[in-house]
């Protein structure tokens, strides 16, 4: 992984906190307004993370793969085509 290892494994455990937060919200009983808004917070915390090791990727593995031929650039566009098909559904 080329990104920064340490602000992703930041990120994510502040994503699992909010999701442990979340997972008590409906054990509690709290207002469901209340725990849209903290599922709303954790899914931008993971699109935030997402985008960083996406980056990362591109510009390390990608970079790279360019640089070696034909066979490994393809390999890495097809590999970001499918992460684009997977967002758009």
């Amino acid at each position: 992984m080329r990104a920064d290892k340490k602000d992703v494994l930041r990120m994510l455990k502040t994503a699992r906190g909010q999701i442990d937060g979340i997972i008590k919200m409906v054990e509690e009983d709290k207002y469901c307004i209340d725990i849209v808004h903290q599922i709303m917070a954790s899914e931008a915390v993971l699109r935030k993370t997402s985008k960083i090791v996406l980056q990362g990727h591109l510009s390390g593995c990608v970079s790279e793969a360019f640089e070696k031929g034909p066979e490994e650039r393809e390999e890495k566009i097809n590999e970001i085509i499918d992460v684009f098909d997977k967002l758009n559904k």
